[in-house]
């Protein structure tokens, strides 16, 4: 019987996600599983992946041949080092412990190196949000001098046709009393005639 570890596809149209199962090559692909070993989703950034890795190790120690999708994911969880360090530790090229130590700093040194790229993507995102910021803001204040400048206007407009109005008032007012409209020279000389009193 040949072993594969390979991927179930599960969830729903334009949201799959993936159980890590260990079949026979022969069965279909949702069909029927030896183990459950992990899911894979990969809708979220970065790319989720839930793995018991002791019983994935034992997998690929028997035989069990992973996908390629899955010969992957297995390499970036440290699955097939943990598999070649054992290897070493078989041969007798050094000892169990020296085999973890090595596994441990490789552990290490990709956990920094994820830590890295995600304080990187955080950074980046916090970034285009205070430009996209400063950007509304920047929107806003133009409309709010758009919008003022318009108001003016209008209070300009209003307030000429006000004064039109109440020119047009006194001038009908003053022909209904069979006067001429008031103008502005004898309002200048009343002053004066009254300071001669």
């Amino acid at each position: 019987m040949a072993t594969k570890i390979r991927l179930a596809r599960h969830g729903h149209k334009d949201y799959a996600f993936y159980h890590i199962v260990v079949a026979d090559s022969r069965s279909p692909r949702d069909g029927r599983i030896i183990e459950r070993i992990g899911s894979f989703n990969p809708n979220t950034n970065p790319a989720a992946v839930i793995l018991n890795f002791d019983r994935a190790l034992y997998w690929v120690g028997v035989g069990a041949q992973p996908t390629d999708t899955v010969r992957t994911i297995l390499s970036n969880e440290g699955v097939l080092l943990m598999k070649h360090l054992n290897g070493g530790v078989a041969k007798g090229a050094f000892s169990q412990e020296e085999a973890q130590k090595r596994f441990d700093a490789w552990k290490a040194e990709k956990d920094a190196k994820n830590g890295k790229i995600s304080a990187a993507e955080a950074d980046k995102k916090r970034a285009a949000a205070k430009a996209l910021l400063a950007q509304e803001v920047e929107t806003n204040k133009a409309k709010a001098a758009a919008i003022a400048e318009k108001r003016a206007a209008a209070a300009a407009e209003l307030a000429a046709a006000a004064q039109e109005a109440a020119k047009e008032a006194a001038a009908a007012e003053a022909e209904a009393n069979g006067e001429e409209a008031p103008a502005e020279e004898p309002a200048a000389e009343e002053p004066a005639a009254e300071a001669e009193a």
